[in-house]
């Protein structure tokens, strides 16, 4: 019986499609060894990875004329955007700057969870249907200041401002956020430390 559950388990991670977002504007640093690690744990359970590096990305980030006029996706846009309607589970990787994701992170939500493709208005132009449903969110964010106290005393805002107003406005459920911090006070071995932490993560498919 124990073989017969095992094997279940790792069909069901071999068919998990996982993709990673990495919404930092610069590749060369620490949340892209996260995002790695992420993914190698996730790939030693037989799960199919894709990624999204942000900072690769060719695209005008600034929704210009709001929902008035419906801007034209650049092919990078586009092919991001079928990675997010195939996948099963998102991996957003950031830092947290003024409180919030970074610009160009901020910029591809805006020009990509759209009405119409991410959520659509029902007839009383309030509520909405989420056409992102069925799908989860793990948040992986670095910052410097600490943990507790960037929940006490600011009450995770971004992040649940992040949870909240986007992703679960378009139907993806958050179901772990992890926080590295503070970023800018971690050693050599305590950022090692967590990144085989995010690996482990990885493994569980969380």
């Amino acid at each position: 019986m124990f073989s017969a559950r095992k094997q279940a388990a790792t069909s069901f991670a071999a068919m998990k499609k996982i993709l990673i977002i990495n919404g930092h504007p610069d590749r060369d640093r620490y949340n892209n060894a996260l995002q790695e690690a992420y993914k190698d744990g996730a790939l030693e359970t037989g799960a199919i990875i894709d990624k999204v590096m942000l900072s690769d990305l060719q695209f005008d980030p600034n929704l210009r004329y709001g929902y008035r006029k419906r801007m034209e996706l650049e092919p990078d846009l586009l092919q991001a955007w079928e990675k997010i309607q195939a996948a099963q589970h998102i991996v957003w990787v950031f830092p947290l700057w003024w409180g919030f994701t970074p610009a160009v992170l901020k910029g591809f939500i805006d020009r990509l969870f759209l009405p119409g493709l991410a959520f659509r208005y029902k007839a009383d132009g309030i509520y909405t249907e989420k056409l992102l449903r069925g799908r989860t969110a793990h948040i992986i964010c670095t910052m410097d200041s600490p943990v507790w106290y960037y929940k006490l005393g600011f009450r995770e805002t971004g992040i649940r401002t992040f949870r909240t107003q986007i992703l679960s406005y378009c139907g993806i459920k958050t179901t772990t956020t992890t926080y590295i911090a503070p970023l800018n006070q971690l050693k050599e071995q305590q950022r090692n430390k967590h990144l085989e932490k995010i690996k482990a993560l990885g493994r569980k498919l969380k």
